[in-house]
C-alpha cells in the first residue's frame, strides 16, 4: 500500500496539472459514473493529501475522496489521451494532462460534512503544516499497546507505513514491542522531527531515504531499484551498525522487522 508521502505526491502533481481550471471527468468502467456526472466540467480547486486520503475538492462544494488500496494507481497521458484500457474507474482529462485511477478501495463524491467526519478520525499528518505531534502523544502516552502499532494506526497519525515503522524506530533505537506509555515525551518529540523530515524527503525525491550518509554501505537494496534500509525487508541480514541478524515477525497481519541489539529497548 502506498505510504503517505506518495498521496501527498499525487496531490501536488494533480494540483499543477489540473488545478484551477475546468475538468472533464468520466468513469469509463461505469462504477463512478453519478459521481463523475456531478463534477463534470467543473473548476477544480485545490488537490490535497491527508495520510493516505487524497481529496479533489471541485467548485460547488462537490468533493472527490479517494482511498487507493493495496491495488489503486493513476496513470498519465498527455492529452488527447488513449481509449481507456482496463477498468478504469476515474478518468481526468485537462487542458495539456490526463490521468486514469484503477482499482482503488474507494473513490466517492463526498460533502464538507463527510470530509470534516473522515478527518476527525484521523490522527494528524507529518508531512502536512497544520500538524499537532501532540494530538498523537496523547494517545500513545496512554496506550499499552506496542508502538509499533500505534505507529500505523490511523487513528493516532496517518501517513505511516511499514517501511517508514520499521526505520524510523531503528533510527531512534525503540523496540516495536515497547508499549507507547513507556516512551517518553523526549523520544517522541525527536521521532516525530524524524519522521517529518524522511517523509517531506519522500515527497521530495519520490521515493524513501531512510539512510544517514555515514551508515550508506553494505550489502544492496532489497529490491531492483529501491534504496537500501537498515531493517525493512532484511530479515536474516546483518545489522548495517553492530552486524546483529534482523529479525522478523508479524504484528497486526503485517511484516515486522527490528534488530535486536540497536532496538533492545
Amino acid at each position: 500500500m502506498p505510504e503517505g508521502h506518495t498521496l501527498h505526491r499525487l496531490a501536488r502533481l494533480h494540483q499543477r496539472r489540473f488545478g484551477g481550471a475546468p475538468v472533464e471527468v468520466s468513469s469509463p468502467q461505469g462504477r463512478f459514473t453519478s459521481g463523475a456526472a456531478l463534477i463534470d466540467g467543473l473548476v477544480l480547486e485545490r488537490a490535497e493529501a491527508w495520510g493516505k486520503h487524497l481529496l479533489h475538492r471541485y467548485e460547488s462544494d462537490l468533493i472527490v475522496h479517494i482511498h487507493l488500496g493495496l491495488y489503486g494507481k493513476f496513470s498519465d497521458q498527455t492529452v488527447p489521451m488513449d481509449e481507456p484500457v482496463g477498468a478504469v474507474r476515474l478518468r481526468m482529462v485537462g487542458e495539456k494532462y490526463g490521468t486514469d485511477l484503477r482499482g482503488p478501495t474507494a473513490c466517492e463524491i463526498y460533502t464538507d460534512q463527510q470530509v470534516d467526519s473522515l478527518l476527525a478520525r484521523l490522527g494528524p499528518d507529518p508531512i502536512r503544516k497544520d500538524a499537532d505531534p501532540e494530538q498523537a502523544w496523547k494517545r500513545i502516552s496512554k496506550s499499552r499497546t506496542a508502538i509499533g502499532t500505534l505507529l500505523m494506526d490511523q487513528k493516532v497519525l496517518v501517513g505511516v507505513g511499514n517501511v517508514y515503522r520499521a526505520e524510523i524506530l531503528f533510527r531512534h533505537g525503540i523496540n516495536p514491542m515497547r508499549p507507547g506509555k513507556d516512551l517518553d515525551h523526549a523520544e517522541w518529540d525527536a521521532l516525530w522531527i524524524d519522521l517529518v523530515d524522511l517523509m517531506k524527503i519522500g515527497v521530495r525525491k519520490g521515493k524513501i531515504i531512510t539512510i544517514r550518509p555515514e551508515d550508506d554501505h553494505g550489502d544492496g537494496s532489497y529490491g531492483a531499484g529501491r534504496p537500501r534500509t537498515y531493517v525493512y525487508r532484511r530479515a536474516g541480514r546483518p545489522c548495517r551498525i553492530c552486524g546483529t541478524e534482523i529479525l522478523h515477525s508479524v504484528m497486526q497481519a503485517r511484516n515486522l522487522f527490528w534488530c535486536p541489539v540497536c532496538q533492545a529497548t
